[in-house]
């Protein structure tokens, strides 16, 4: 996960979410906003502290989440 060095965890902070640079402000915020219709742009001007940086990186961490593959186990009588 060395791509992501904007993505952080913190246990005491947001539950441990995945987070943006230590703040308070969480991927799947950022993600949210994308969702219903923000661009980077936009949301760099409603969120002043946040670069366009960090939504990239948001989007890509949330597309390598999504890259993982599901293993179903086949289940036998016991």
């Amino acid at each position: 996960m060395t791509q992501f060095n904007r993505i952080t965890f913190d246990t005491n902070s947001m539950g441990g979410r995945a987070c943006i640079r230590g703040m308070r402000v969480t991927v799947s915020l950022i993600l949210n906003l994308v969702s219903n219709g923000m661009n980077a742009a936009d949301i760099v001007k409603e969120y002043p502290y946040l670069e366009e940086e960090d939504i990239r990186q948001s989007l890509q961490y949330a597309a390598w989440l999504a890259d993982e593959t599901v293993q179903t186990l086949e289940m036998t009588n016991l």
